[in-house]
């Protein structure tokens, strides 16, 4: 009898052992019973039968850092599934580009198990599988574009990446919720090559800059002078419609006053010897002997026949 208690003590701490599964929040297990899917567990305490069901492990894929510093690929059996989120960095490869040009592409791609079962059945290493195809994907993508075209098309790279990962994660039970390309490395002397370019490009942007502004500034100041030269010829303008109307008004105030007797030839003799007596003193300035031409005596003529008539018109006025 003792005997038998004591079996069934080890039967049960077994059943215990070997029964009872514990999963964790954001983990699940897929058990199989004889060999054939039986039901996945959920979070919590879980009772399955011992030595008939039993879980089916999943092949998962690490990269480490190795002593020299390279990729190391690890393979690891877990009879856990974790569905979180998962960062999977894809060691660097190389590609070519369309101008051939020889680039070592470094991605990273977020992925999210939401089907256990058929990220068990349907593949059989999923990070292997996920890794391989944006291996594929990306080497397509490089192909097709240049250099400089590479590093400009980053975000259209990572859409197109997650686009095909995610079609194709769809049957492997996985959500690939990002993808990004982390570096892109080009040889050392392409890299030189790429720096003189863009400082000649930038060299090249600045004479331009420089010529568009002195050209411009050279557009301004023409435009200045232009404008400076019609306000300046208005200005002569209305001077000379002025001074041309002051002289005829004194043409007129003078003929007025001479009671109808002067003849307008006579008026503007006097007016052109007034303007030759103001401006006899600026010439004598220049020189201590002035020189007059025959011509000049005409207007000192109409000044002493204004005069004499000036004198007969005031002596006819005490007469009256």
């Amino acid at each position: 009898m003792f005997e038998i208690i004591i079996f069934l003590v080890v039967l049960v701490l077994v059943f215990l052992a070997t029964g009872v599964r514990i999963v964790q929040t954001s983990q699940a297990v897929v058990v199989e019973r004889l060999g054939s899917y039986s039901r996945t567990l959920g979070a919590g305490i879980n009772l399955i039968i011992p030595f008939v069901d039993k879980p089916r492990p999943i092949n998962r894929q690490y990269f480490a850092v190795g002593a020299e510093g390279e990729a190391v690929r690890l393979n690891r059996t877990e009879s856990k599934i974790d569905l979180r989120e998962t960062v999977m960095d894809v060691p660097p490869r190389a590609m070519i580009t369309q101008d051939n040009v020889t680039v070592s592409v470094n991605t990273a791609v977020y992925y999210q198990i939401i089907d256990p079962q058929s990220a068990v059945y349907q593949v059989e290493n999923l990070v292997m599988a996920i890794e391989v195809l944006t291996n594929t994907t990306l080497r397509a993508l490089v192909g097709k574009m240049e250099l400089d075209k590479l590093f400009e098309s980053r975000e259209d790279i990572n859409t197109e990446l997650q686009l095909t990962l995610d079609e194709a994660g769809n049957k492997w039970g996985v959500k690939i919720t990002r993808v990004e390309v982390q570096d892109i490395a080009i040889p050392r002397e392409v890299e030189d090559a790429m720096r003189k370019q863009m400082v000649a490009e930038r060299t090249r942007r600045a004479m331009i800059a420089e010529a568009d502004g002195r050209r411009q500034s050279e557009i301004l100041e023409a435009q200045g002078e232009r404008q400076a030269a019609i306000e300046r010829a208005e200005g002569e303008k209305q001077a000379a419609i002025l001074r041309a109307q002051g002289e005829q008004n004194a043409i007129n105030t003078i003929m007025a006053s001479g009671g109808g007797q002067l003849q307008p030839k006579d008026v503007v003799g006097y007016l052109l010897g007034l303007n030759y007596l103001k401006t006899l003193p600026d010439i004598a300035k220049e020189g201590d002997r002035v020189f007059l031409p025959f011509e000049t005596t005409a207007p000192m003529a109409g000044l002493g026949a204004l005069a004499e008539l000036a004198k007969d018109l005031k002596g006819r006025a005490g007469l009256g």
